[in-house]
């Protein structure tokens, strides 16, 4: 309340220079204890002072000057407690730092690591707290003595590590001793250098033998004694953890550590030994090598976390994503996955990925540089396989008709993806670059050469029937008998080699998607099969040609009859024409026997119908131009003829199968749209050529044809005479290009077209007609 000189009371109290006065030196410390039990008294003083000055001044009538100024006074109170409390605390951090310096100094030179560990951690915290104080020289003082404590233990401890392992010593302590074990302790709080230090000693000293037993000329370390190197790592692990396991903290992963160097080491030692005999490195002994490798590599990922790996030391292999083509496991293909391949099931559920084995190619990365051995040794086995297959097709000869086997997939197909699958997933587990590349070009090259070979070069290009004719000979007319057809044990190799080629073009596209997985993704974009999968569309394109072709020439014969029949002779519209009987039986015969074969690639058979239409309507349409001259009779038994033709067309992908199945949209539009051509065309013929401007409009109506030429036909086939033709074709130029739309025109035209109800009555007669005679 009274104004005081108490440096306590003063509002710029500086806790520093406070403390300098009470301990000007080093000595002075040593009545610290009395000081603050001289400073606690004060603090009571000070709480009794304020306590009597607040009762005190409890009266209301007081002046309010005086209440301000007793507030005031309080203030300053509660700072000189604060400042008191505030000095209290670091002088008792300042105690404690002092004797933590003294202690851990005395406790270094006795190598009391056990107890330094846990001081060494206290002193540190609570220098932490006088880090804004470093002006002062005594706190600094005792900051560089810490620092000096530090790095004498640092010293000590590598001193002792090196005492208890020396790096040209040859035996080794029979474990580890307590003070070793407490100094590793202490390595975790010192700078991780140190702890550094003490492991890259302590592993190198573990592997020194190693280096000695396996150097570059001993007969041990060549490739075919590999097993060696890791049975010898795998007992130093074992001896490690019975002697020293105990003596490394948990956190240092010391065993992984050791493997993983050792990895490294034996990485540099087997390129350095493969490089020098690179010509001794036969496939066999790569693919052991690397097998023994690759499971040791296995061992390491089930044993350790992998976490002491980082980019410096080994970058780890991208996982592939999930993916539903049928090369599906990254490991060999169990038994039952590999029967399902060979039966041609390549779409198998994929079973959970294994986690990634971060220590995969820690060891074998040293292979890849030779893998051109396993890769020019896959490219001799492909042509072995190719070579089988050709002498087996030779031997065993086309699928056998009506069994199962036609129209088959065939099963050397399956063989060779099989064998594919294999390579991929070897290669991939030796590498994902440059030789997953290299196999990638040996895959397109036996990919073409089966197609070439096996599918392709086994497409029929003779009858057995006639020898020596060939397929274009097919489609010439023979006199006197039909043409020569595929036999039925033809028809059904078509058909399977169209069915495997199917199979093949989808498990390259497969293929091609499971390549672009494993290989690495700056690698992706030289991954691409197209060529080969559209060399497998030409083989199916040629397979359905053949079809049509054969189907196509059965048919000449009946057409070219019908061509040289007299239709000017025709009395009476009788039963169906003997050429449309014979087209309709080459049908029946040929078109079940490819249905039924094509069954497991419908959209094939489909595609037949659909170019066997396309081939024969304009060619029935060619032949019915030759039909001349026609009368008005004749005219309509080719009419009731084409009608019977168009409905078979109609029913062509069911025929003769007892379940009817709707023919596809695309397939109907084209035969609903040559055949009424057909019909057109008679139609027009059945009408009478005058008056000329009605025949002509009506012909440019029905027809919707502006060429002469076809004109020039449909005047032939009524028998004009030159002389007629001449002023029709004139006048058809002349309506050409928009036909009249006057009273007159609409009344002619009326004259020629039948009316709905007429035509619709027509339609009905003639299939009356074609139900009573068939």
């Amino acid at each position: 309340v009274f104004p005081s000189q108490d440096p306590l009371d003063r509002a710029d109290f500086n806790a520093v220079e406070y403390i300098n006065t009470l301990f000007p030196t080093e000595q002075s410390l040593a009545n610290i204890d009395e000081v603050v039990n001289k400073i606690r008294l004060k603090i009571r003083r000070l709480d009794d002072n304020i306590r009597t000055v607040v009762r005190g001044q409890t009266n209301v009538g007081q002046d309010g000057r005086q209440v301000k100024e007793i507030t005031r006074d309080i203030k300053q109170l509660d700072h000189a407690k604060r400042h008191l409390t505030t000095s209290i605390t670091t002088l008792n951090h300042l105690h404690m730092l002092a004797g933590g310096v003294d202690s851990l100094e005395a406790m270094t030179r006795r190598r009391q690591y056990g107890e330094v560990a846990n001081l060494l951690q206290g002193v540190m915290n609570v220098l932490e707290h006088f880090h804004k104080y470093m002006g002062i020289p005594q706190i600094r003082q005792l900051s560089e003595r810490v620092k000096a404590a530090q790095t004498e233990l640092g010293q000590q401890i590598l001193a002792d590590f090196e005492e208890a392992f020396p790096s040209q010593g040859t035996k080794r302590p029979g474990g580890p001793s307590n003070v070793l074990r407490d100094a590793c302790q202490v390595a975790n709080i010192l700078d991780p250098r140190i702890k550094q230090e003490i492991i890259k000693k302590f592993i190198k000293q573990h592997l020194s033998e190693y280096l000695v037993l396996f150097q570059e000329n001993q007969d041990v370390a060549w490739l075919d004694k590999i097993d060696r190197r890791y049975a010898w790592i795998k007992r130093q692990l074992v001896d490690y953890e019975e002697k020293y396991g105990r003596m490394f903290p948990r956190e240092w992963y010391m065993a992984e550590r050791i493997a993983v160097e050792f990895c490294h080491i034996t990485r540099t030692e087997l390129a350095k030994i493969m490089r020098t005999r690179a010509k001794e490195i036969e496939v066999k002994l790569l693919l052991f090598a690397i097998q023994r490798t690759t499971n040791f590599e296995g061992f390491l990922a089930k044993r350790f976390s992998g976490c002491t790996l980082t980019d410096g030391t080994l970058k780890k292999l991208e996982s592939p994503p999930a993916s539903t083509n049928p090369f599906l496991e990254d490991e060999p293909a169990a038994e039952m996955e590999e029967l399902a391949m060979e039966k041609g099931d390549l779409e198998q559920p994929k079973k959970p990925k294994a986690p990634d084995n971060p220590f995969h190619g820690i060891v074998s990365k040293c292979f890849e540089p030779h893998l051109y051995v396993y890769i020019e040794s896959q490219d001799k086995n492909l042509g072995e396989l190719i070579d089988r297959f050709v002498a087996d097709f030779k031997v065993q000869g086309p699928p056998k008709p009506n069994t199962d086997e036609g129209g088959a997939v065939l099963p050397s197909c399956a063989d060779l993806f099989v064998y594919y699958k294999k390579c991929m997933v070897q290669c991939s587990q030796l590498s994902t670059g440059e030789p997953m590349i290299a196999l990638t070009t040996i895959f397109q090259k036996y990919l073409r050469e089966y197609a070439w070979k096996i599918l392709s070069g086994n497409l029929p290009k003779t009858t057995s029937s006639s020898g020596g004719l060939t397929i274009s000979s097919l489609l010439k007319e023979k006199e006197g008998s039909e043409a020569a057809k595929f036999t039925l044990e033809e028809l059904c190799l078509i058909c399977s080699i169209l069915s495997t080629a199917e199979y093949c073009l989808a498990t390259t596209q497969q293929l091609e998607e499971k390549l672009k997985e494993k290989v690495d993704v700056s690698l992706i974009e030289r991954i691409n099969l197209t060529g080969e999968m559209d060399t497998f569309s030409t083989v199916i394109s040629s397979s359905i040609q053949l079809l049509v072709q054969d189907l196509d020439a059965a048919c000449d014969p009946a057409l070219t009859a019908m061509s040289k029949m007299q239709w000017q002779n025709v009395e009476h519209v009788g039963d169906q024409s003997p050429y449309v009987t014979s087209v309709i039986l080459h049908i029946k015969q040929n078109v079940p026997i490819i249905r039924d074969n094509l069954a497991s690639t419908r959209k094939y058979f489909t595609q037949f119908c659909i170019k066997f239409a396309n081939s024969f309507i304009p060619k029935f349409i060619t032949h019915l131009f030759k039909c001349k001259p026609i009368s008005m009779v004749g005219a309509e038994q080719l009419l009731l003829d084409t009608h019977s033709l168009k409905m078979v067309l109609l029913d062509l992908p069911s025929i003769g199968s007892q379940v009817v199945r709707k023919a596809p949209a695309s397939y109907t539009k084209i035969v609903v749209k040559g055949m009424t051509r057909a019909e057109m065309i008679l139609k027009v013929v059945m009408a009478p050529h005058e008056p000329l401007v009605v025949f002509v409009d009506n012909y440019i109506k029905l027809l919707t044809d502006c060429n002469t030429e076809t004109f020039q036909k449909i005047l032939d086939m009524k028998g004009l005479k030159r002389s007629e033709q001449s002023s029709m074709l004139e006048l058809f130029r002349q309506r050409l290009p928009a036909p009249p739309s006057g009273p007159e025109g609409s009344s002619s035209l009326s004259l020629l077209a039948p009316t709905p109800e007429q035509e619709s009555s027509r339609i009905r007669k003639l299939e009356k007609l074609i139900k009573k005679r068939l």
